[in-house]
């Protein structure tokens, strides 16, 4: 208990940037994950081509590397970037591939009489994904989407290896100078566990609200 009083500060601070990371990076990674979602399904080969190889290359590599490419790789060719957007950037490129294909699996999954009914009602294609598709794709694919989130925030503990100064990089401070690290490691691993639970909670909120909208 002493140790949670002595080091709350520092917790605190680390809490705030995890919240960040995990808050930022989603909000840009469901942007991006959208609009390669989008070239994915436009019917344009170039286009779907180059989302296909980007979700392939994000997907298929450890985001541990790619943190690390871009923190200590890119000053090799010029270009530094400070440690926090650093794990921004690499955190949004990471979710961004999984997002979209939790997004086209939401389109996908709507029925193709929506597409039908709009196009007898002579609507242009974007106004159909905007009014029609896209309200019911969010539905169904909420749960996925949910769950990268509170993926996301469990993986900004890998912002530690580039100097981040987020929760698991406070516990590691918190280890060394009171070599307390199984008391330290384990209050770290609770405060995310509260975290992640919030937002399991958030996440069933939501979907219980957006069925009950379904469903009158």
């Amino acid at each position: 208990m002493d140790l949670l009083v002595d080091s709350f500060p520092d917790l605190l601070t680390g809490m705030v940037i995890t919240l960040l990371l995990g808050v930022i990076s989603f909000i840009l990674g469901s942007v991006l994950g959208a609009a390669i979602m989008l070239a994915k399904i436009s019917g344009n080969r170039v286009l779907s081509a180059v989302a296909t190889a980007y979700v392939s290359v994000f997907r298929g590599t450890p985001l541990l590397i790619q943190i690390m490419i871009i923190y200590f790789g890119l000053p090799q060719i010029g270009l530094e970037i400070p440690p926090i957007p650093s794990a921004i950037i690499a955190f949004t490129l990471f979710t961004a591939a999984y997002l979209s294909e939790n997004f086209r699996a939401g389109v996908l999954g709507v029925d193709k009489g929506q597409w039908e009914a709009a196009a007898s009602m002579a609507m242009p294609y974007w106004k159909t994904l905007r009014r029609v598709i896209f309200p019911q794709a969010i539905r169904i694919a909420l749960p996925p989407v949910g769950s990268r989130f509170i993926a996301l925030m469990k993986d900004t503990s890998l912002a530690s290896a580039v100097t981040v100064v987020e929760l698991t990089r406070v516990a590691e401070g918190i280890g060394t100078s009171t070599f307390r690290y199984m008391d330290a490691l384990l209050i770290v691993g609770l405060m995310y566990w509260l975290i992640n639970t919030l937002l399991q909670v958030g996440q069933q909120a939501l979907e219980r609200r957006m069925r009950k909208a379904y469903a009158t």
